[in-house]
């Protein structure tokens, strides 16, 4: 046990000079030594601590052993109380952060709740109908150009422009996946990694219609109508969502509907059509589930949530570019539904503020950032696989017990 651990220990401080001391200026004329060798003594600190923590624990008692854990305590705690009452309690908190927090807290919020909507969207292919989609950002952008076209063009208003955008997505979602139908794994992931591609250079290059890499700008944003009374009679006056906590309250709403929207597909038979096509789509296939028309409607609902993220986001900035959609987006909201928990509602709404909002609250250690990034998915996805808040039916998939109860 202790050579095994030491054996770790070793490799582990080896791997990480591999990766800092590069990262940390490795050139022959600013090369700093010893910045870099305090930042390798750091982590091999902690290294070391774990390593100690390990022993202490090995060595235990073994009643020790059978005591609950400390998370386990605190998640039973936790479902004790009512779900009405922490709901209502999350809510609230959402409704007056706006009041409590500046401009650039305000914006972060909106940016998570943006991604809160494409996490869930994402969901419904990767986590509920297991399609593994690495071009998901296409949908994205083709809600931003839809409304930015039809706005600038026509001069559509944002509500008239939403549902025009949402059945265009879902037409664009159901064209990349009719080929997909009949791909599984690494194959539709290649495939829907070039059609995500092939949508963004299309932006680009489409000089007369999108502008190409100088994109679109001047959209208006989104204007709430109201009754007016005056001394004319009655009027609709109208106001337009330009200041931040006005876009925050929008995007909340929207958030609200989408989650809404997602649990009520997950429950439905609907969503149990995806979950037998997730598990095994030959068995759901025998079983009379149309499993064509069941995954591209995955890719059109799936579309329609990213879609409507996308019109807001071009209305939110009034500004869009196809370097807003790269593949790197693609692989964040990825990452939002697979450290969330895959088909968990809650844990991609908490994963989505994690990994937006941690990176903004840490920005001084800049150069540590995509490395604390990497770490963070990688232990979890050895710690805890199915997820922060995985899914009932993830968590009993990844912690099956093979003990055979006793029958009477």
């Amino acid at each position: 046990m202790v050579r095994q651990e030491l054996k770790k220990l070793v490799v582990y401080s080896f791997f990480l000079a591999i990766l800092l001391i590069p990262m940390l200026g490795f050139k022959t004329t600013t090369f700093e030594p010893g910045r870099a060798f305090k930042t390798l003594g750091v982590f091999v600190a902690i290294l070391i601590f774990n390593f100690i923590v390990k022993m202490i624990r090995s060595h235990r008692e073994p009643a020790d052993a059978q005591k609950t854990p400390f998370t386990e305590r605190m998640q039973e705690q936790i479902n004790r109380l009512p779900k009405t009452y922490t709901l209502g309690g999350l809510i609230a908190l959402a409704v007056i952060f706006p009041l409590l927090a500046d401009n650039y807290m305000i914006d972060v919020g909106i940016t998570c709740l943006i991604y809160v909507c494409l996490g869930l969207g994402l969901n419904i292919v990767v986590g509920l109908c297991g399609l593994l989609d690495l071009g998901y950002i296409a949908f994205y952008a083709v809600g931003a150009y839809t409304y930015s076209l039809l706005n600038l063009t026509f001069g559509l208003s944002f509500w008239s422009a939403l549902p025009i955008g949402v059945v265009l997505g879902m037409i664009v979602g159901c064209i990349i996946g009719y080929p997909t139908l009949k791909m599984r794994g690494d194959y539709l992931a290649i495939v829907t990694l070039g059609f995500g591609e092939i949508v963004r250079l299309v932006l680009n290059n489409w000089d007369s219609l999108t502008a190409g890499p100088n994109g679109l700008f001047g959209m208006k944003r989104p204007v709430l109508y109201y009754p007016s009374f005056a001394e004319d009679g009655f009027a609709w006056a109208s106001y337009y969502l330009k200041s931040l906590p006005a876009l925050y309250y929008l995007i909340f709403i929207i958030a609200i509907l989408v989650i809404i929207g997602v649990r009520r597909l997950d429950n439905s038979r609907i969503g149990r059509a995806w979950i037998a096509i997730r598990e095994d789509e030959v068995a759901a296939e025998l079983s009379g589930v149309p499993t064509t028309w069941i995954k591209l409607l995955a890719y059109a609902l799936g579309a329609a949530f990213a879609s409507v993220a996308g019109a807001f986001f071009a209305a939110k900035l009034s500004y869009t570019n196809p370097n807003f959609f790269l593949f790197m987006e693609s692989c964040i909201v990825l990452c939002i539904v697979v450290l969330g928990g895959v088909g968990s509602i809650p844990g991609i709404v908490v994963a989505a503020f994690v990994l937006i909002a941690a990176p903004e609250v840490f920005r001084q250690l800049e150069g540590y950032r995509m490395l604390a990034f990497g770490a963070i998915m990688t232990i979890m996805m050895i710690i805890k696989p199915e997820g922060l808040i995985p899914a009932s039916r993830r968590r009993r998939e990844l912690h099956e017990t093979n003990e055979i109860k006793p029958t009477d």
